[in-house]
């Protein structure tokens, strides 16, 4: 077992070090500044000297660092269960590495939001103070939106993709371990915020609250972390594109592409260009803590009393929501191409208007870039932009839209088999409508000024990400898991699973839509009493849904160790993953495929698998 972990151990003892040569420097740094800076130069340094510690402990030296000084690098990749815990180059290994490292922090942050509803069960305070509260609320939301952003993009894309393309691997192996391996110490970051006084700005870091010079370190620990997840973020969306532009089969044509493949490929476009932005305004609130700078701070006062002019705080707001409306299609867009995906081979019908969806697809991506003030509605933004902004906010529910449509004509009078993927899949038909039909209320001036900043957004959105993309993972969890762990898991316990999250949650965010139509505020922990029966009620949902969980998480670890043998493609699908071995070989293939049809050839002659599948059979007499 040591041994396995050695790579961890060494990182981690890298990482001390550089933390320390990071923190000795910045307090040498500091002594000839007048007057001196406070702790967070320090922190600052610290963390920088870490993280390349860590990096260059895990694995960066031994396959990358040590051509950089003509030395020959060690290419000797680890065998057996270590290379789950090292800086492996293997596409599947990092899918695998990013899918558990994402299920990990999902059930945190689920635990964290259990926390929240026991102390908003009722409206005075309970277990919490404010602080406490803010952190705690700032944490799940920022731990989810990694969790939505990386385990589809980060695990299945990594995973799956170049299967479906018929590569042997990304395009950019070592780049792609790199931007894995800078995953876990955005987790520590974060897990450390509570001990640095936490963090009360919410997953948005609006200043003034996160450039407060009195404010808790936890902030300044928060903007690291959300910065180098992006820089992850946009490293995997540059690999991607090039991946599927360069690596595809012989044959594999732009028109024969598996719609999930084309979902990434859009949604890679967004998270190599937008989240630049998100990382420049990050960068500013760190020299605005750190060195005094004034990106945002309206006015200040130098040390001779004098006023300074300042910058304005709206400025980030802009600069945040250009990147982060465009993420929830970062999110959403891949959940489309699984949903689609799942729909098709599970009805044995092809994807219905295939080419329009891709259009679709980018037709979203080009809109995305110009909606983002909506968000801004309420903040002090001139009004002669209310119009435009509306509009190019409703303008964007035609091309999604047309998903929707898609979906439903694919089921359309095919044969549709019910297991747990496409119930999870037709679950999330079904919440991501309901997501979407809220926020045309936000979209639209008039609604969204009485609507902002109350439990109707809260709603909306966890329709839109929980309801649409989360289930969309659970969906993709359970449809690949034959494929990723050679093993069947559980199917009455996926239904369980099913059944309970697809209920509980309904119940839970269909009943905070009440009270924020009748004004409750969120990101509140104390709250007026006329709101405590239904307060309540939610709770009490949230918790049922939470309970859903169980079954699920027991079901993946004991079906990986003891499950069925699954077989080679237990689905009957059509696409390239399913006709290699379970799990794949470490070169994918036995030899180079050639595509010579589309990927949903169902109802034809010559398709393959042009039946209903059967049940899977079980494993044979030496399996």
């Amino acid at each position: 077992m040591l041994t396995a972990l050695w790579p961890l151990i060494r990182a981690i003892i890298w990482s001390a070090i550089g933390g320390a040569i990071g923190y000795g420097f910045a307090s040498g740094l500091v002594t000839f500044t007048d007057p001196p800076q406070n702790l967070e130069v320090q922190i600052s340094l610290a963390y920088v000297g870490a993280l390349l510690g860590w990096l260059f402990g895990i694995g960066v030296w031994k396959y990358w660092g040590r051509e950089w000084f003509g030395l020959k690098p060690d290419h000797n990749e680890i065998k057996g269960a270590s290379r789950f815990f090292s800086f492996s180059i293997d596409h599947k290994v990092i899918g695998v590495q990013y899918l558990v490292t994402m299920v990990i922090l999902f059930l945190l942050a689920g635990a964290l939001a259990m926390l929240l509803r026991v102390e908003l069960a009722n409206g005075s305070q309970n277990l919490m103070n404010a602080e406490q509260y803010n952190t705690a609320m700032s944490l799940h939301g920022i731990i989810m939106i990694a969790v939505a952003v990386a385990t589809i993009m980060g695990g299945f894309s990594n995973f799956v993709l170049p299967l479906m393309i018929g590569a042997d691997d990304v395009a950019f192996p070592r780049l792609n371990a790199l931007s894995y391996w800078i995953v876990p110490p955005v987790a520590v970051l974060l897990i450390l915020t509570p001990f640095f006084g936490g963090f009360d700005t919410g997953w948005t870091a609006y200043p003034p609250l996160s450039t407060a010079a009195n404010g808790p370190d936890g902030t300044l620990l928060f903007a690291f972390a959300f910065l180098t997840f992006g820089l992850s973020s946009i490293l995997g969306g540059m690999n991607f594109l090039v991946t599927i532009i360069a690596k595809r089969a012989p044959g594999m044509t732009w028109g024969r592409l598996p719609i999930f493949v084309w979902s990434v490929f859009a949604a890679a476009i967004i998270s190599l260009t937008a989240t630049q932005w998100v990382a420049y305004g990050l960068i500013m609130i760190i020299l605005e803590r750190t060195t005094g700078m004034m990106f945002f701070a309206p006015t200040a006062i130098d040390a001779a009393g004098v006023g300074l002019s300042g910058g304005s705080s709206i400025l980030f707001e802009h600069v945040f929501w250009f990147y982060s409306h465009p993420a929830v299609y970062i999110m959403i867009l891949p959940a489309f191409g699984l949903e689609l995906e799942i729909i098709s081979h599970f009805t044995r019908k092809p994807v219905f208007a295939y080419k329009w969806v891709v259009r679709a697809f980018f037709a979203i991506v080009f809109l995305s870039f110009l909606v983002w003030a909506h968000h801004l509605f309420t903040s002090g933004m001139g009004q002669n932009l209310h119009g435009p902004f509306m509009l190019v906010t409703e303008l964007i529910s035609i091309p999604t839209g047309i998903v929707f449509l898609a979906a439903l004509g694919t089921m359309w009078r095919g044969r549709m088999w019910l297991r747990t993927p496409m119930l999870f899949a037709l679950a999330m038909v079904f919440n991501f409508s309901i997501g979407g039909l809220t926020g045309i209320f936000l979209a639209d001036v008039a609604t969204d000024i009485n609507l902002q900043d109350t439990y109707f957004v809260v709603a909306h959105f966890h329709y839109t990400i929980v309801g649409g993309e989360i289930f969309a993972i659970m969906a993709a969890l359970y449809y690949w898991y034959p494929k990723i762990t050679g093993r069947m898991y559980n199917e009455t316990l996926g239904r369980i699973h099913w059944a309970g999250m697809f209920l509980f949650f309904n119940m839970t965010f269909l009943t905070m839509f009440i009270p924020g139509v009748e004004g409750m505020n969120r990101r509140v922990a104390v709250y007026p009493e006329t709101f405590n029966d239904i307060n309540f009620v939610v709770s009490i949902f949230a918790f049922l849904m939470g309970l859903s969980m169980i079954p699920f998480a027991y079901n993946m670890a004991n079906s990986w160790i003891r499950g069925d043998v699954a077989g080679d493609n237990p689905w009957h699908a059509s696409t390239l993953e399913w006709q290699t071995t379970s799990p794949p070989p470490e070169e994918n293939f036995e030899h180079e495929p050639e595509v010579f049809e589309g990927p949903y050839n169902y109802g034809r002659k010559r398709a393959q698998a042009s039946q209903r599948p059967a049940r899977t059979p079980a494993p044979a007499e030496g399996d």
